[in-house]
């Protein structure tokens, strides 16, 4: 193996840590990312710093926390004063590319009120957050606006204005009827896309000829897959691989209900929660989650054989994770925003092919690990400038290669903003009302609500989360425990973005040489 030149950062949508058979899933087979983790470090306690797709996305792209970049929901650009993973690695010679989904949204005020024209190269990078989009595909997208997968399938025969919804979340009911994959009652049945022209393998196809391509050249490539995220609609064979006798058992029971949070009882009202509280709906939706997971697995099975036989997987880094969890009706919600470990704790799986990590190959590392992590980790693998005054992780590299170090983090934090969500809505709240922020330690996951109670879970005796103590005083010493480490992380936040730690050194205590004279007498 020699030195690290590429990066391959493979990001799915929605996936939980615990649905893996390196993770210890008990029926879900994932051989290819078994593979992974032989290859490499699994880190089995890492988090996201937002539940929600966008602002996660965002956190992972800048290395930076959500109430640092602000982008704190989907529909929120990221500043342009942010500076990404595209904008770091292009600087440095490096092509980085997109195949997949980004949620990155196009900051128009700022690009009109800098007069950066639309069209030109440098507005088509910043819409796509300094990445060179192969084919950015997010899934949804109105007739006309949709990436080059819509053509794809339609010079496949798949002949519709919205081929998307007709076929590739679609199947044929009972009596030849479109039964859409929005309804989640119809996901057991096979989508009416072949499975060779799904979303899953088209990416990966896309992924491929990006490597062949690019041959011995440099390259970062960001392969964002929008599975297995909603609606949970798979091709046949995946759609009926498995059944409710294979999936997790469910971790819920009434007594969550029982003088619950008013900020989870508005989510539990909302329609994704009270649809998966019916009885029947895990046993219908998760085989199909499960089945779109072991299609994943099996094309990334595909892209490292391709990637091992062009030499790829001797300098390529590899980070495998996802931007969120899914509830799947766990707790009694649909979806993944709120605080729990199903939503918060995402696969992290790192192969570094250098040398110097073959002490660690096929480990597990306990350590928390944050989604902010990835960044930095990657411009120290390829030897760049750590840009210290606006990265908020921690480089994961000396864990990879077991250097020592004296101090490692004990607290991972996420963040919320609830305001675009119909629970505000049923709460009766400002949008300027609805923040809260996640502490977790090895113990305790504190939760502070903006106008509300605090939640807090002991995870030494409730690991499933099913029993909130934000209510009891008793708890009133950690209440204030979590406190404070929330208040030195609040004001640990890196706002000076504009000049970094050298330019400061450089210039501190010169006044005198430039003829400047404070205060002599």
């Amino acid at each position: 193996m020699g030195k690290v030149k590429n990066v391959l950062f493979i990001m799915c949508d929605q996936l939980r840590a615990d649905h893996l058979s390196c993770a210890g899933h008990p029926h879900l087979e994932t051989p290819a990312i078994d593979a992974l983790a032989a290859r490499g470090v699994r880190f089995p306690r890492a988090y996201v710093q937002s539940g929600v797709c966008g602002p996660s996305r965002m956190s992972f792209y800048t290395g930076r926390y959500v109430s640092s970049h602000g982008a704190t929901w989907n529909r929120v650009p990221l500043s342009l004063r942010e500076k990404t993973l595209g904008e770091f690695l292009s600087a440095a010679g490096i092509r980085v590319a997109l195949a997949g989904k980004t949620h990155v949204l196009p900051d128009l005020e700022a690009l009109e009120r800098f007069g950066i024209e639309g069209g030109s190269a440098l507005e088509a990078l910043m819409r796509a957050g300094r990445f060179e989009e192969l084919d950015r595909y997010d899934g949804h997208s109105p007739p006309g606006a949709e990436s080059g997968y819509a053509d794809y399938l339609r010079r496949h025969g798949y002949v519709s204005d919205d081929p998307w919804n007709d076929f590739v979340i679609a199947a044929d009911g009972p009596g030849g009827e479109k039964a859409s994959g929005w309804h989640m009652r119809n996901v057991h049945l096979p989508a009416r896309v072949k499975e060779e022209h799904s979303e899953t393998a088209y990416m990966t196809r896309e992924a491929m000829r990006f490597i062949d391509e690019m041959g011995d050249k440099p390259w970062c490539l960001h392969l964002s897959y929008v599975k297995p995220h909603w609606p949970y609609m798979a091709p046949a064979p995946y759609h009926n691989m498995y059944g409710a006798a294979d999936m997790l058992p469910l971790n819920r029971d009434e007594q969550e209900r029982a003088n619950e949070h008013p900020v989870l009882a508005a989510y539990r009202e909302m329609e994704e929660s009270i649809s998966f509280s019916r009885p029947e709906a895990p046993g219908i939706v998760r085989p199909a989650y499960m089945g779109l997971i072991r299609q994943l697995d099996d094309w990334l099975g595909r892209l490292f054989a391709h990637m091992e036989r062009a030499g790829r997987l001797d300098d390529t880094l590899i980070i495998f994770t996802a931007d969120h969890g899914d509830f799947l009706g766990d707790h009694w919600l649909g979806e993944k925003e709120m605080f729990y470990e199903e939503a918060q704790r995402v696969p992290f799986i790192v192969v570094d092919p250098d040398p110097e990590a073959d002490l660690t190959r096929g480990t597990v590392d306990e350590r928390f690990v944050e989604a902010i992590d990835v960044v930095p980790t990657i411009l120290e693998t390829l030897g760049l400038p750590p840009q210290d005054h606006l990265l908020e992780g921690r480089s994961l590299l000396p864990l990879l290669r077991k250097i020592h170090l004296d101090t490692w983090r004990d607290a991972v934090f996420s963040e919320l903003d609830y305001s675009f969500r119909e629970a505000r809505t049923i709460l009766g709240r400002k949008p300027d009302e609805c923040r809260a922020i996640m502490v977790r330690t090895d113990r305790w996951k504190y939760v502070w609500w903006q106008g509300y109670r605090p939640m807090l879970f002991d995870l030494a005796n409730d690991p499933n989360e099913r029993r909130d103590l934000g209510a009891d005083l008793t708890y009133a010493p950690i209440f204030r425990e979590m406190e404070d480490r929330l208040n030195a992380w609040a004001k640990a936040r890196k706002s000076r973005v504009t000049v970094d730690d050298a330019y400061v050194a450089a210039r501190t205590a010169k006044h005198r040489q430039h003829g400047i004279f404070f205060g002599q007498w």
